[in-house]
C-alpha cells in the first residue's frame, strides 16, 4: 500500500472498531477526514487492506476485551441460527471472521424460497422486525432484509440483520473469497467453531 492508502486504511479500521461503521461508510468518512473531499474509488484501500488494519487495531488496543465480546456474539448468532434453522442460515461478516466487538451487528443470510415464511415465523414467535433491503452478496442487486433485536425482549439484545435469498443462491455463498477463506458459515460450522479450543487467545481467520 502507498502511504495515503495505508493512512486511509488505518483510520477506516479505527472507525469500524470504535464506532461500528460498515466498511463502505468507514472508507468515505476516512477520506473526508483526511482529505476533505471525495476520493476516486481506485485510490481507496480495499476491504482486505482495511480488515488487516482492523485485526491490528483489535490486537493492539482491545486484546483484553474483544475475545470475550466475540464469543458472546457468536453464541448469540448460534441461538439466532437455531431459531431460524428451517431457512438454511449462514453467518457472515465480522462475527464469522473473528473481527467483531461490542459495536458489531449480527449478519445472517437465509436461503429459502419462502421469504414470507420467515416473516410469519417472526410473528408467530413474537419477534418484532423491520423490513428493508441489503446488497446481494455477489453484487446482483438488492435482497430483502429483516432487522431485529436478538434475543427478543432481552436488555442485552444485539441488532441482527437477516438477508433473504432464494435457495439457488446458496451455491455461491460458500465459495472461497480472495484470501481463500470461507466467507460464511453454516449452523454446523458455527457449532464446530464454538466447540473448538481457543489457541493462545487468537481469533481464527476463517
Amino acid at each position: 500500500m502507498d502511504s495515503l492508502r495505508a493512512e486511509l486504511a488505518v483510520l477506516a479500521a479505527r472507525l469500524i472498531v470504535e464506532d461500528g461503521l460498515d466498511y463502505g461508510t468507514a472508507k468515505r468518512k476516512a477520506a473526508k477526514r483526511l482529505l476533505g473531499e471525495r476520493v476516486a474509488h481506485d485510490l481507496l484501500p480495499s476491504n482486505d487492506e482495511i480488515e488487516q488494519q482492523v485485526r491490528e487495531e483489535l490486537a493492539l488496543f482491545h486484546a483484553d476485551t474483544q475475545p470475550a465480546q466475540l464469543l458472546q456474539l457468536r453464541r448469540a448468532a448460534l441461538t439466532l441460527m437455531e431459531a431460524f434453522a428451517a431457512f438454511n442460515p449462514h453467518l457472515a461478516g465480522a462475527v464469522w471472521h473473528g473481527t467483531a466487538n461490542e459495536h458489531t451487528d449480527l449478519h445472517v443470510l437465509l436461503f429459502t424460497d419462502d421469504s414470507k415464511g420467515v416473516e410469519i415465523h417472526c410473528i408467530d414467535h413474537g419477534i418484532a422486525f423491520q423490513v428493508g433491503e441489503a446488497p446481494h452478496y455477489a453484487g446482483r442487486g438488492l435482497v430483502e432484509q429483516l432487522t431485529l433485536h436478538w434475543p427478543p425482549h432481552d436488555r442485552q439484545a444485539v441488532l441482527a440483520h437477516l438477508s433473504l435469498y432464494p435457495e439457488k443462491d446458496v451455491r455461491g455463498a460458500l465459495l472461497p473469497d480472495a484470501q481463500g477463506r470461507t466467507p460464511r458459515g453454516t449452523l454446523r460450522a458455527l457449532r464446530q467453531l464454538l466447540s473448538a479450543p481457543a489457541s493462545d487467545g487468537e481469533n481464527p481467520r476463517l
